[in-house]
């Protein structure tokens, strides 16, 4: 459903939406619209449980993570996607039935997929790249079309498996192939440039992706 000029929720997500964009010198995009996302019950719950098992696991554990054993690591991230249809165009909230061609459409009535992509360790591990900032978020998506979608989330980082500028390729870090392969981390973060390294964060299970709202906007190129 579409959040209208008076809603305060809306004013929330665009300052989020362009407070995040570290692109400050020129006007960066005109939103048309933004939306919140009516998640199922059955969506909800899935995660709500990534949450609880996160939270079990970092209880049982002999190492001290407060913070995923407080709230699973709970974040707030950005994903660009495609938008092929008229979702937002003069109030509809309609979703498509181009699957996947329309990638926000895609999502919300599928979920995120593990397609890899955006970070070069989204590449190597196969799961679904977020980011802190909108402007990344646009960046990572290699998309000549004026209208985007982006999509505000919640997510369950969990443990987060840090990987730095310098570190071997993936494939010759054995050791956090395999922590991240078997389950010890349930996401992992990138360093990249003059983002911060928790950025770009690889979350290694869609299910603990929460679409919430989504921007539908246009950029301007600069």
């Amino acid at each position: 459903s579409e959040l209208g000029p008076d809603d305060s929720g809306r004013n929330i997500v665009e300052i989020i939406f362009k407070s995040s964009w570290l692109k400050k010198d020129n006007p960066i995009c005109k939103i048309e619209r933004i939306l919140k996302v009516h998640n199922t019950q059955r969506t909800i719950q899935r995660f709500e449980d990534c949450r609880d098992a996160v939270k079990t696991r970092a209880l049982n554990s002999t190492r001290k993570n407060p913070r995923c054993a407080a709230d699973g690591n709970e974040l707030l991230r950005f994903h660009c996607t495609t938008l092929s249809c008229s979702l937002g165009a003069r109030g509809s909230s309609s979703l498509c039935g181009s699957i996947p061609g329309c990638g926000v459409c895609t999502i919300i009535k599928q979920g995120f997929q593990k397609k890899g992509g955006g970070a070069a360790a989204a590449a190597e591990f196969k799961g679904v790249c977020t980011t802190a900032s909108s402007g990344r978020a646009h960046d990572s998506l290699k998309c000549t079309d004026g209208r985007r979608a982006m999509l505000v989330c919640r997510v369950i980082a969990g443990r987060v498996k840090r990987v730095t500028e310098d570190a071997p390729p993936f494939e010759e870090d054995n050791s956090g192939v395999v922590a991240a392969a078997t389950g010890s981390y349930d996401s992992l973060a990138a360093y990249t440039g003059v983002y911060s390294n928790l950025e770009e964060l690889v979350v290694f299970n869609p299910r603990a992706i929460l679409p919430c709202f989504v921007v539908i906007y246009k950029a301007h190129e600069s």
